[in-house]
């Protein structure tokens, strides 16, 4: 069983930061990739970025160079930090890792960024 916890959402003004953490469980965190998803009201859900075992990163085209994907293995736990950050960043975000053939979702926590 894998148990994903995000913190750190919030209200932000345009323009602001925030830095997302995704604390997981177990031991199988060092060695599979991760990835934060986002979901606004109406939208389908997005993903953001992702991370692997090593440390490479990916990112949406609308997030890039505003948003870091980073991981600290000791303490089992992936962050995003967003910077610039736009209204139409406003969404639920949700930490996500594949174990297993299984899907594990975080309970999701909430951005929003006022104009």
């Amino acid at each position: 069983q894998v148990h994903l916890v995000e913190s750190g959402g919030g209200l932000v003004q345009a323009g602001g930061s925030l830095r997302l953490s995704c604390a997981a469980s177990g031991s199988i965190f060092s060695i599979k990739p991760m990835a934060w998803y986002r979901q606004a009201p109406g939208k389908q859900r997005e993903l953001v970025a992702t991370i692997s075992s090593i440390g490479s990163t990916n990112y949406v085209d609308s997030v890039k160079g505003r948003f870091t994907i980073s991981r600290d293995t000791a303490k089992n736990t992936v962050y995003l930090q967003m910077s610039s950050l736009k209204p139409e960043d406003t969404a639920v975000y949700y930490c996500y890792i594949r174990w297993g053939g299984v899907d594990y979702w975080g309970q999701g926590t909430q951005v929003t960024v006022s104009s």
